[in-house]
């Protein structure tokens, strides 16, 4: 058995950011050199998913140190998809988002906003 690489052993993420969330995807302009912007597409892509109004989820971004912060803010009645049981939801989507900053090399913290 070779225990050298040989490409479409793992799975690869592509690079590139899925168009149709770019234009929903708001950042500061001091964000970390736009290295910010898979993991806001990822939070984006998933918070409108899990919505009920996915037209009033808004996902902003701002540098903290040497960290992002994620707010992903919703409608009061979908407060309870996002968090989800024990926050079992909300913990997946820091999960998530979390591995898609640490693929574009940037740390990264999901708040969730209560309006």
């Amino acid at each position: 058995m070779s225990t050298e690489y040989e490409a479409g052993d793992v799975n690869v993420v592509d690079d590139e950011v899925d168009d149709e969330f770019e234009d929903d995807v708001q950042q500061d302009d001091d964000v970390v050199d736009g290295s910010a912007e898979i993991p806001l597409a990822v939070a984006t892509y998933l918070a409108k998913s899990l919505a009920d109004s996915p037209d009033e989820v808004d996902v902003t971004a701002s540098a903290r140190g040497d960290q992002v912060k994620v707010s992903v803010t919703v409608a009061p009645g979908d407060m309870g998809r996002v968090i989800g049981r024990r926050g079992r939801t909300a913990q997946a989507l820091r999960t998530l988002v979390a591995a898609a900053g640490a693929k574009a090399g940037v740390k990264t913290n999901v708040d969730i906003v209560d309006v």
